[in-house]
């Protein structure tokens, strides 16, 4: 299920969610999510409205990822899976321990456009991936894992940030997978195999 919490322009993750095979449904309600196989946060938009958009979900969220359904953000949506964020007021899922920093006054922001992301730890939701490749990025802010070791892929950009993370059933790329190609449709390939195993 696609959490529609109106940040962003779902139409584009649809339909790379149903090229390489996901049933999609998209929507904001409980009964809705209780059907899901996946949950999917979209990217695009600001923390605080997403925040609270997502406030009727919430619970039943963290519920559902407690029992093992897998979770996917994207941009924004990986940065939801947080604790909370230096953009402005609201929490995030809490999910994983951190938070959302903005990137350094050093760099032209938002990070717009095409980079590379280097694998650090080995999970199969990054296999068959081709290390160092480019995918597409826009955003200001990332986040900073209190726990390292749940982020697998890096990006340089003013600083060295998390872009790709992954702990058991949850999951999320600072990048957008819809909008990154071949590499990108193979990491929504990988996810989709994860949620059918």
């Amino acid at each position: 299920m696609i959490v529609d919490y109106g940040v962003g322009n779902l139409y584009s993750i649809k339909c790379a969610l149903e090229k390489v095979g996901f049933k999609t449904l998209v929507g904001l309600s409980k009964a809705q999510l209780e059907q899901a196989e996946a949950i999917i946060l979209p990217g695009v938009g600001d923390f605080s409205t997403a925040s609270k958009n997502l406030a009727s979900l919430k619970d039943e969220i963290i519920e559902l990822v407690g029992k093992g359904l897998p979770v996917f953000g994207i941009c924004l949506g990986m940065q939801l899976l947080f604790e909370e964020s230096e953009e402005g007021e609201g929490e995030g899922l809490a999910l994983l321990e951190g938070r959302n920093v903005q990137l350094p006054s050093s760099v032209k922001v938002p990070h717009m456009g095409w980079n590379t992301v280097r694998f650090i730890a080995q999970n199969r939701l990054i296999e068959g991936l081709q290390d160092e490749a480019y995918y597409y990025f826009a955003h200001s802010y990332h986040p900073f894992p209190t726990d390292k070791r749940v982020v697998c892929g890096e990006t340089i950009y003013g600083v060295t940030f998390a872009s790709v993370i992954a702990k058991n059933n949850i999951c999320g790329t600072q990048f957008h997978p819809e909008k990154s190609g071949k590499q990108g449709l193979k990491f929504l390939e990988n996810f989709l195999k994860f949620v059918k195993r």
